[in-house]
């Protein structure tokens, strides 16, 4: 599996947009068949930053997610909606092995 976490910080005045944005950036991304998961959370002290926990299955399935038109729409609908540019941290399974992780369009 290949991990990304996504820190997102956005200006105060765009939260409830960036929710909706992303909420359906979300919807769209877990029908991807190389996405295991993909949550949307956000900062219980601070309602300006937001995490985006996306698990592929390969990197190269990463790669694809970039291509789709609604991550596409998304990228651009939030672009002005940042604080500061997002950061991202990439990592890789230890536990649950690769069996372990369920895609939600399995369920």
């Amino acid at each position: 599996m290949f991990i990304v976490h996504v820190f997102i910080h956005v200006k105060a005045d765009c939260t409830a947009d960036f929710q909706a944005a992303t909420l359906a950036n979300v919807r769209n991304s877990i029908e991807e068949p190389g996405i295991a998961r993909f949550d949307f959370l956000a900062q219980a002290d601070d309602p300006t930053r937001f995490v985006l926990v996306e698990v592929y299955r390969t990197p190269a399935d990463a790669a694809l997610h970039k291509e789709t038109p609604h991550y596409m729409v998304w990228r651009d609908a939030v672009a002005h909606m940042m604080a500061e540019p997002r950061t991202s941290i990439k990592y890789s399974n230890l536990a649950p092995d690769e069996d372990g992780w369920e895609s939600v369009s399995e369920r």
